[in-house]
């Protein structure tokens, strides 16, 4: 697996990209009209502007869900290699959780986590 197998990947996503793209904008006959560009909201027709200001509880309680999911990430590495690494890897967890829970805490002290 070297550079070469990098470089054949890379094109055959880039092929098969730009192929389906091709084929769809060859084969399939598409139809302009106003109600094709409209929003589409659950069937129910847009009101107002776009351009609504949502409250910020939304993108902080977004922000903490992924801070919490790349969590995750991190900690199934380290369950597959727990065994072999030792006390070490527990003590580093433990350390890792500690400071993410202090977020967590500090998140919920500041009212990021009540919804509305």
């Amino acid at each position: 697996m070297g550079s070469a197998s990098l470089i054949v990947l890379t094109i055959a996503a880039i092929v098969f990209a730009g192929g389906g793209i091709a084929v769809a904008k060859f084969l399939v006959k598409g139809s302009k009209n106003a109600v094709k560009g409209q929003a589409y909201e659950c069937g129910i027709p847009s009101e107002g502007s776009p351009w609504n200001q949502f409250n910020i509880g939304y993108y902080l309680f977004a922000l903490i869900f992924l801070i919490f999911d790349v969590e995750l990430v991190f900690l199934y590495p380290w369950a597959v290699v727990v065994k072999q690494i030792g006390m070490a890897a527990l003590v580093e967890i433990i350390i890792f959780l500690f400071i993410l829970f202090m977020g967590f805490l500090y998140a919920h002290k500041q009212g990021a986590l009540k919804w509305m």
